[in-house]
């Protein structure tokens, strides 16, 4: 349990002990536990790897998954099941996130695999379900992603699903529309959706499993471009109307195209397949991909590629009593990286074995592919790092910047070849608006985003200013300064996107307080003016949202409601965010500062770790969030190191 007792912090300028004996100080004593904790958590291979912990849909569309394969009778989904059913609210629906409304999206995909399982429909749970799902207008009204799901299990027409013809495979680099215009996660969701969409393979059920009860009258046998007028007046009924064409080019398609373009296509797929967790590493392709392999393509279950398919879904599995939860994905490199970076502002060093090891485990992750990233940028060398254990075709922006800072700062001479690769590529990838994305070197698109299948609210992968920041927050680590044209570049990308208030969205994390941080580090890092108004102005916003006692909290919901920015429940990794984006702007003098510190060490939980219930971490903003389960560890463990560390230098 956190301590009930306030803590006095030592000044500023005073020399805190590098060792916490039980009589030292008690910012030493919390660094020396969480660090001490942390390291505990280290796999003997090197690698730290958290829970990554989504909302329901993983479980309810993997049930779904195992009946379109005709393999309901898996021994693990009755566990899936009562995780499931404990996902749902007081209100009967499920949620994006704990504590936040009703979703359409996932109720309906939740209520259809508990019916399908054999949770009885007149059962009150089951009934407040439906009712939810009816006040929200009905299961013709989930996404168009959830959709999919429906038809191939019969409840819907693929009618109502988007149209994407395999011969998108061929769109040149020049066309406004191509597969490296578009994310790299969407890349590897639509690709296998195309054969699904094409080829409509359809499981059917006993009437006793329809969900006609979810659909409000009317809305069942609705067409995607029902209403689309003959003459556009949008660009979303532009391309609703050319939904409708593709879908009567499906009926009688050019032959020989289309065989060439399914060739291409099962050739693109299996490329990126190889040599990795699944497609993308992540769940929705990994899930699409079974689909296409057995009910496409028609391979047996026992073919090697659907076996190793089944098994890299399985590797998601938490067990948990009478439960099984899944894993959108797995996360060792970026938790490898980021318990670095914290433990070397506690003052580790690269001849640890903590480090050493961390050091080995992560060189040998470095990139070495020349994939789809490659499309839009400037020839260069391979280098990088990716999110998860194998995943060599999607490095990321991201994870390449915290592995090389935290190899910068503790994996030694030996590591600083790939820091020098990893720089050189993180150049190549800056955008021409002078920030950088997560995945590609790309161009703003909107127009993008008013395609059918877009309604997952990430079809692009823009410059964003969290990941922009982190950039130079790399770059400043390995010499790069504000003087610089190219850091020059990304601090006028950023202060464009700063918002009056002084804040900074946050792309991949919950939410102006993340994106804020992520800035105001970066910047200091390339040795910004930091009296400048601007960082001013993003200051005082910090302050301006900081609790009276020192915490901050801010909820997922502000993706849908900005006016909620920097309001939320108390969390230790926002809390973090918080002190190190003041201490940025301000240093270790600042009294708001010191009240965050005082709050983390006060609230330290008896396992050297933090206390943190809510989601802090984003998947696609108003779709999908996470819950890193080692924010609440190495963040605040960062925060304490960095303050103590700063303390010293006054």
């Amino acid at each position: 349990m956190p301590s009930t007792n306030a803590t006095t912090l030592p000044e500023p300028h005073a020399k805190s002990a590098r060792r916490a004996e039980p009589h030292a100080e008690p910012l030493d004593l919390a660094i020396s536990r969480a660090a001490e904790a942390l390291l505990a958590k280290q796999a003997p291979e090197g690698f730290w790897c958290g829970e990554l912990q989504g909302d329901s849909i993983l479980e309810s569309e993997y049930l779904l998954l195992m009946w379109i394969l005709g393999e309901e009778s898996h021994p693990d989904l009755p566990a899936i099941t009562n995780y499931l059913r404990r996902l749902q609210n007081a209100d009967g629906g499920w949620s994006l996130f704990p504590g936040g409304p009703p979703d359409i999206s996932g109720t309906v995909k939740a209520y259809f695999a508990l019916k399908l399982m054999g949770d009885d429909p007149n059962a009150p749970h089951m009934q407040a379900a439906r009712r939810v799902c009816l006040e929200l207008g009905g299961a013709a009204a989930v996404n168009s992603f959830s959709k999919f799901y429906l038809a191939a299990l019969g409840q819907v027409s693929y009618d109502q699903c988007p149209s994407i013809p395999p011969e998108i495979v061929f769109l040149p680099k020049w066309f406004y529309f191509n597969l490296y215009n578009v994310s790299a996660w969407t890349r590897t969701m639509i690709l296998p959706l195309s054969y699904v969409v094409t080829n409509r393979p359809v499981r059917k059920l006993p009437d006793a499993m329809d969900i006609a009860e979810l659909f409000l009258p009317g809305t069942r046998d609705r067409t995607i471009s029902d209403g689309a007028p003959l003459i556009p007046r949008s660009w979303k009924q532009f391309f609703l109307s050319v939904d409708r064409f593709l879908k009567r080019y499906d009926k009688s398609p050019i032959e020989p195209l289309r065989e060439r373009a399914w060739a291409k296509a099962q050739e693109w797929l299996l490329h990126r397949m190889d040599n990795s967790e699944g497609l993308g590493a992540i769940f929705p392709p990994m899930v699409y991909m079974l689909i296409v392999m057995r009910l496409v393509w028609k391979w047996p279950a026992d073919h090697p590629r659907v076996v190793k398919a089944h098994q890299e879904l399985r590797d998601f599995y938490i067990r948990e009593g009478d439960t099984i939860r899944l894993q959108p994905c797995l996360s060792p490199v970026w938790d490898t990286g980021i318990a670095m970076h914290a433990l070397a502002e506690t003052g580790l060093t690269e001849e640890s074995r903590g480090a050493k090891i961390a050091t080995r485990w992560l060189l040998d992750k470095e990139c070495t592919v020349a994939s789809d990233w490659q499309k839009n940028c400037s020839p260069t060398h391979p280098g990088g790092w990716f999110f998860e254990f194998v995943n060599p075709h999607y490095p990321d922006v991201d994870d390449t910047a915290m592995v090389a800072m935290s190899l910068t700062r503790l994996g030694g001479p030996g590591a600083d070849p790939a820091c020098r690769r990893a720089v050189n590529w993180l150049l190549a990838m800056q955008n021409s608006d002078g920030g950088w994305a997560a995945f590609d070197r790309t161009t703003d698109r909107p127009i993008l985003e008013q395609i059918p299948f877009a309604d997952h609210n990430a079809m692009q992968d823009p410059s964003c200013p969290d990941i922009t920041g982190r950039t130079l927050e790399c770059l400043g680590h390995r010499g790069f300064r504000a003087s610089e044209p190219l850091v020059q570049r990304a601090i006028k990308f950023i202060q464009t996107r700063q918002y009056d208030d002084g804040s900074w969205f946050g792309r991949w994390g919950v939410n102006y307080v993340y994106g804020t941080w992520q800035v105001l580090a970066g910047l200091a890092a390339v040795n910004e003016d930091m009296s400048k108004p601007y960082i001013r102005r993003a200051a005082a916003w910090l302050k301006s949202v900081q609790k009276p006692d020192g915490s901050w909290g801010e909820s997922c919901a502000t993706y849908e409601n900005p006016s909620l920015k920097g309001k939320g429940e108390s969390t230790a990794s926002q809390t973090a965010w918080g002190v190190m984006g003041l201490l940025a702007a301000n240093g270790p003098t600042d009294p708001a500062v010191q009240r965050g510190v005082r709050w983390l060490i006060d609230h330290q939980a008896a396992d050297g770790a933090w206390d943190e219930a809510p989601f802090t971490g984003t998947g696609f903003p108003k779709v999908f969030y996470l819950k890193y389960h080692l924010y609440r560890h190495y963040f605040p463990l960062m925060a304490l190191g960095r303050y103590r560390r700063l303390c010293e230098q006054v």
